[in-house]
Order: structure tokens, then C-alpha cells, then sequence
């Protein structure tokens, strides 16, 4: 966690806040889906938010997963090519895991 010092109210702790590579829109940390570029050259979702590698984070919206994953904003945010086969697996898997997302805030 972030310690802010702040005068005469104690100990207050910040947000760790992300930015989508997407739609640039700032989310708290939680919210948001990370992405990572392992040393094998492929780009997982990585659900620990752990896994060693360069990472960029991603709203949980449907439209900002087509933008970067179709265009360049991925391979701009992780500075590599991506390969076809990647990127409709990364489309998939982020569909289904934004499927269970959804169903899981709404129960």
C-alpha cells in the first residue's frame, strides 16, 4: 500500500490507480484487468496481478479489449509485435473473463 502522510489526520492511504491503454480512462487497480508480456514473447491476462513481465491494464469493457487487442495500442504498450494467433486467444479468454465478471457483480 501507498503510505500519504498527512498533517494532523493521521495515516491515509491512497488509491493505486491504473490507466486503461485503451480509452486512457483511471480506475482503481481492482478494476482493472492486467495484461503481461512474458519473456517467451506471448502476452497472458493475468489474473494474480503478479506475474513477472512488463504489464498494461485494460478497462473491464468489451470495446476497449477490441480497440488494443485489433490495433496497434498493444504493441505500442508492450513495444513487440504480437502475433494473430495471440491476440484472438487474448480475445477470447478476455470475453470469458469478462463474462464471468459480469456475472459475478450481478449475484
Amino acid at each position: 500500500r501507498d503510505l500519504v502522510r498527512s498533517r494532523g489526520l493521521g495515516d491515509v492511504y491512497k488509491r493505486q490507480q491504473r490507466t486503461c491503454i485503451a480509452c486512457r480512462a483511471t480506475r482503481p487497480k481492482r478494476e482493472m484487468v492486467r495484461l503481461v508480456h512474458t519473456g517467451g514473447g506471448m502476452v497472458e491476462i493475468d489474473t494474480t496481478g503478479k506475474a513477472q513481465g512488463r504489464g498494461a491494464y485494460l478497462c473491464p469493457d468489451p470495446a476497449c479489449w477490441e480497440k488494443a487487442i485489433k490495433g496497434t495500442i498493444l504493441e505500442r504498450a508492450f513495444r513487440s509485435t504480437i502475433k494473430q494467433e495471440n491476440r484472438t486467444a487474448l480475445l477470447e479468454s478476455g470475453k470469458s473473463l469478462l463474462e464471468e465478471k459480469a456475472v459475478g457483480q450481478s449475484e
